[in-house]
């Protein structure tokens, strides 16, 4: 039995050198293996000890799964037991986690954030739109979820889209900068639309009406941006024009505590979620996530921050919330190791291309201009395109 333990263990370590996993998921598979051990190794040794088969018994889903996976850290699972889902734009029903009637059921092909589980409520989903819009809707049926079965397309998730007055609302959390959101809304937004119109015709004579997309990021990274920013799909193409052909625009907003003031003051649930970040991230600089984070809910349950949310779904923002911010530093680490390859690259680049300029400008006789390239950058780079370089 140790044996086959540690033979699984060694794969895991070559696959984790072969495979690109994080450092969180391969802490993940380890903690599984683990869990794996307490749970069916008592239970084979008992079988080896009776002279029985050491197969492993067939193992139904009947919730065992899901049960060492939440143990593990991670809800990874959908739970195909659970009550089915809110009907989408076609009528259809699919399976999904199970959910509080009146919330937005969460789907968990991808890891929640605490904006996501507030998302659920489909109360504060109108209270922003309401507050961005200048509207005042009151009915939540009047609010229909559009989100797509598969949180996951083409490799990055959308927090929640959904129909109200005929426009089609994509909204979405951000807290690391990504210029990339409009090529990506394009890419969720065609598989939208055709969820929308696969019952009807493209080929009729009469134009088929879509409802009217609208995209939004909410935005609270440690980088600082205005507190509106306008991201265009154009400003990616590699041919600049003044008219283009195709156009997305995605409006994002700065959400940290401070900024957008007026948007913050008519919406109690954006200004309310954004004291909360600001809440973990002051008690993490001094504290563990897994200490900062409980801290931080208590403080603001305490002071009337998100209080009925945070009581009822404490369990969940504590998991969430650390994974998170976690990932978060994660990205930051990344991002800087990036930087410094970047620099190293260039670096060397740099010296590279020198080296070929100091060769010709000797060839030619021309030694004294060598250091005069090295102190003065201008002086250099003319000598670059003199050389074609």
């Amino acid at each position: 039995m140790k044996k086959q333990n540690a033979e699984m263990e060694a794969k895991l370590q070559q696959s984790s050198k072969t495979c690109k996993l994080s450092g969180m998921e391969i802490k993940f598979l380890y903690d599984m293996l683990e869990l794996w051990v307490k749970k069916f190794v008592p239970h084979l040794l008992e079988l080896e000890q009776e002279g029985s088969s050491t197969e492993m018994p067939e193992y139904t889903d009947t919730g065992d799964t899901l049960g060492l996976v939440k143990e593990a850290g991670e809800d990874y699972t959908t739970d195909k037991a659970a009550e089915s889902r809110e009907c989408d734009m076609t009528g259809k029903r699919a399976e999904s986690a199970q959910y509080i009637p009146g919330t937005v059921p969460a789907n968990r092909n991808y890891k929640d954030t605490v904006f996501s589980l507030l998302c659920r409520d489909k109360k504060n989903l109108l209270e922003m739109y309401n507050a961005m819009n200048g509207s005042n809707y009151t009915e939540v049926e009047e609010l229909q979820i559009a989100t797509l079965e598969s949180a996951i397309y083409m490799g990055f998730k959308n927090d929640v889209a959904f129909l109200i007055g005929n426009y089609l609302n994509l909204y979405e959390h951000q807290s690391t900068w990504n210029p990339n959101m409009p090529l990506r809304n394009l890419l969720y937004i065609a598989n939208e639309y055709q969820m929308l119109i696969e019952e009807k015709s493209l080929f009729s004579s009469s134009l088929q009406k879509i409802p009217t997309p609208k995209f939004v990021i909410f935005y609270n990274g440690k980088r600082k941006i205005e507190e509106k920013v306008l991201l265009k799909l154009s400003d990616a193409f590699e041919v600049s024009t003044t008219d283009p052909e195709l156009e997305l625009k995605v409006t994002a907003l700065d959400i940290n505590v401070g900024r957008n003031r007026e948007l913050m003051e008519k919406c109690r649930i954006l200004n309310e979620y954004s004291e909360y970040v600001a809440c973990v991230r002051r008690y993490a600089e001094k504290l563990s996530l897994g200490e900062a984070v409980p801290k931080a809910i208590e403080e603001c349950i305490h002071k009337g921050i998100l209080s009925d949310f945070l009581r009822k779904q404490r369990a969940e923002v504590i998991s969430v919330s650390i994974f998170e911010y976690d990932k978060e530093a994660e990205e930051a680490k990344l991002r800087k190791a990036e930087y410094e390859f970047g620099v190293e690259e260039g670096e060397k680049i740099g010296q590279e291309l020198f080296a070929k300029l100091a060769s010709k400008l000797i060839h030619d006789g021309r030694v004294d201009e060598v250091i005069k390239a090295a102190e003065d950058h201008e002086y250099r780079d003319n000598l670059y395109r003199e050389y074609q370089l």
